[in-house]
């Protein structure tokens, strides 16, 4: 049987930039992969590797100084309303209060909000855990919650594919953690094809069916893995023999350095 194409399909991706000192700079070279419909990969390397300039690809934010980036069989060249964004820091606008927030989308490119997306948006809020905030102000609410926020924003305009840029990175430990799981229910309740850039290697497996492990710039794909953990995960999961198994494989091809001819 016949599988189905890609959602999101990198062909020789490559992209450089033109630095300060007007020096070439390659960002990504030769990128090749898939990403399935509904399937979450996470993408892990080291800083500066090039992962959220892969995102911002993906996104049409920025094209491709080589290969090809197509979403559904078509090239990325501007941004696309199937996509929805989580960066690293939420962005709320602090004049609105969290249901504007989350209704800002609609806002912003129909220049109002009918009473229809507003009740999706507080539909929105209580999938996050957010039923009773819809009117608190941003900054009444802590950094999770308005995580939670840019999620339930994000989801708004039901895109296909969700692209998520290091989202719990500015969270303690055990606020990651919680949005972890979060994020893994959300998914199961509303599938979505993800690509979730992290540092976190406990966290790509969590989350993540496959996980793409990068080289070190010019962002290269070193390894796609498979996770075979089954679901639904739970906090059990990380006590898995094989989930130690794949972070120690990861953490060896991650800090691994070329031999030396």
């Amino acid at each position: 049987m016949a599988l189905d194409p890609p959602v999101i399909q990198f062909t020789d991706v490559g992209q450089s930039f033109l630095g300060a000192d007007s020096h070439r700079i390659t960002a990504l070279d030769g990128l090749s992969f898939g990403i399935g419909r509904h399937e979450f990969v996470a993408v892990l390397g080291p800083s500066g590797c090039g992962k959220s300039t892969l995102l911002r690809l993906i996104a049409g934010l920025i094209r491709a100084s080589a290969g090809r980036v197509e979403i559904f069989g078509t090239e990325v060249t501007e941004p696309r309303d199937e996509i929805g964004i989580v960066f690293q820091k939420p962005t709320l606008l602090p004049w609105f209060d969290v249901l504007g927030n989350v209704t800002f989308p609609m806002r912003h490119k129909y220049g109002y909000v009918s009473d229809v997306e507003r009740r999706r948006a507080r539909d929105l809020l209580a999938l996050v855990g957010l039923s009773d905030c819809a009117t608190r102000r941003v900054d009444e609410l802590s950094g999770g919650m308005q995580q939670r926020v840019a999620i339930a924003r994000a989801l708004l305009l039901d895109p296909d594919i969700l692209l998520m840029d290091e989202p719990f990175s500015a969270l303690d430990a055990l606020t990651r953690d919680e949005m972890s799981f979060e994020l893994l229910r959300i998914w199961t309740e509303r599938p979505k094809t993800v690509l979730f850039i992290t540092h976190s290697i406990p966290e790509a497996l969590l989350l993540a069916d496959r996980v793409i492990v990068m080289t070190p710039r010019p962002g290269r794909v070193r390894e796609i893995l498979d996770v075979p953990l089954a679901r639904p995960r739970s906090i059990k999961t990380l006590s898995e023999p094989a989930f130690h198994e794949l972070a120690n494989h990861i953490r060896g091809r991650l800090f691994s350095r070329p031999v030396a001819a």
